[in-house]
């Protein structure tokens, strides 16, 4: 846009040299527009005003998200989080606390709770995760099992991936694993285990109530379920309404399965959720959501977050996190706080808010220099002209100099501005454009007006033109 209108305002100035000629010679009287006077006004109309407080727009919006200890590798990343139209958010940490915690050993027909509880203990015993580490403390209290030693040899521990949804460990020939319910169903029957028919009722009640459940097994047989019980955040629902307010849609990303996972999107609020997602489902996502021209926003902090951080337009990832995901996103949180994306995505707004503000401010400046100019340039070869040069400049090389000496101090004034911001507050795209052109549309058309004639008085009156 602002290339467009430096050729619109090069195409008028340049045409009236020859206008100023022709003028001249068939009212046999006048002045020709020198080529000084001339070039003056260009550097007066071509959008010099914003294009002086762009730079100055970007290191604002890179400092204010600098303060909330987000480090951004460009200006470019704050502009785009302010268009993000998807935001995706992982549930546990994001939009929960966190700290999920077993509560519940729920064995299937046939299993002794305790069989349960210690299979499910055995395979969290490496397991560093708050909710492994609430299993085997479960387990110690309600059924008085001790953690116990597994270093010898034979016995391998399987770590959480996200790919498998499952953790566990090999020992004395068994193969205890635990995960989501679906990963489990698919191991027993890689096996050749059965699933037994309780299995799937115990876990649609928990997930129905919010809850997490995780499958049990060992080898072929299904023991169980954990019941993990996690808690929304206060105030996320608030938060993800503001969102919305922004136009803004959000998507809880999970590992659990699709009934936990509307229990948790109805009570925080969320638009819409993507259920036991893998790394490719969340690129896949992202890419769907970019087919139709939405911009993209996540967080993360895993390598299998890497890909889908760098495909998203707006990747955050965490200090805490993996150097992958640290590489791939383009800002890095150093206070490890996923929600911490509510805040950028403002000052995204706030940034590109301040930017089309001061975009108005220029071009009704612009307009209003050119109608101030025009007839005292011209006026000594059509009198008639006279009637519209309401501040009454002396002359066509008074009024150009005092607009570009406005021009110049315009922007020194709009500084401050440019690095505070304008305030945002959340509102449709029609009644943010209706108070842009009040405002700043309005206040560009009026300020240079009296502007100009100050400064063409203070010259006449010094003697400068």
């Amino acid at each position: 846009m602002i290339a467009g209108l430096t050729i619109i305002f090069l195409l008028a100035v340049v045409t009236l040299y020859p206008f100023s000629v022709y003028s001249v010679a068939s009212a046999g009287s006048g002045q020709i527009a020198s080529i000084a006077v001339l070039v003056s006004l260009l550097v007066c109309l071509i959008p010099t005003t914003i294009g002086g407080l762009l730079s100055a727009i970007g290191i604002a919006g890179m400092d204010r998200v600098m303060q909330h200890n987000v480090l951004a590798m460009s200006g470019k990343a704050v502009e785009a989080s302010g268009d993000v139209t998807t935001l995706l958010l992982d549930k546990t940490g994001t939009i929960t606390l966190g700290n999920r915690q077993a509560v519940e050993f729920l064995p299937v027909a046939g299993v002794p709770a305790a069989e349960l509880a210690d299979a499910a203990q055995l395979s969290s015993l490496a397991d560093e995760t708050p909710e492994g580490r609430s299993i085997v403390v479960l387990a110690k209290e309600k059924h008085n099992l001790r953690g116990r030693e597994l270093s010898e040899s034979g016995t391998r521990f399987i770590p959480f991936s996200a790919y498998t949804r499952m953790s566990g460990v090999d020992l004395d020939g068994r193969s205890l694993r635990k995960g989501a319910t679906d990963a489990i169903a698919r191991f027993v029957a890689e096996k050749d285990g059965k699933i037994p028919p309780d299995f799937q009722e115990i876990a649609d009640g928990i997930a129905r109530t919010g809850g997490t459940p995780l499958g049990v097994a060992d080898g072929a047989r299904v023991l169980g379920i954990v019941h993990l019980k996690d808690i929304v955040k206060g105030g996320m629902k608030e938060r993800l309404k503001q969102l919305r307010d922004m136009g803004i849609r959000s998507v809880m990303i999970t590992g659990d399965n699709p009934l936990t996972a509307l229990a948790i999107a109805n009570e925080a609020g969320v638009d819409d959720f993507l259920a036991q997602a893998t790394p490719k489902d969340k690129m896949d996502y992202i890419k769907k959501e970019q087919s139709v021209g939405r911009l993209v926003a996540m967080t993360g902090d895993g390598t299998n977050d890497a890909p889908a951080l760098a495909q998203a337009d707006v990747g955050v990832a965490m200090n805490t996190g993996t150097m992958a995901a640290k590489e791939a996103g383009n800002m890095v949180d150093l206070d490890s706080n996923p929600t911490k994306l509510l805040e950028i995505v403002a000052i995204g707004k706030q940034l590109l808010i301040t930017r089309g503000a001061l975009t108005t401010f220029s071009i009704a400046n612009d307009v209003a220099k050119y109608f101030a100019i025009i007839p005292a340039m011209f006026m000594t070869t059509y009198p008639a002209l006279k009637a519209l040069n309401i501040m009454h400049l002396h002359t066509s090389q008074s009024a150009v100099l005092a607009a570009v000496i406005f021009n110049a101090l315009i922007i020194i004034a709009l500084v401050p501005l440019a690095l505070r911001g304008v305030k945002y507050r959340p509102q449709g795209a029609a009644r943010l454009l209706w108070r842009n052109l009040l405002i700043y549309g309005i206040g560009g058309i009026i300020a240079p007006f009296p502007g100009i004639w100050l400064i063409d008085q203070l010259l006449v009156w010094m003697r400068l033109a």
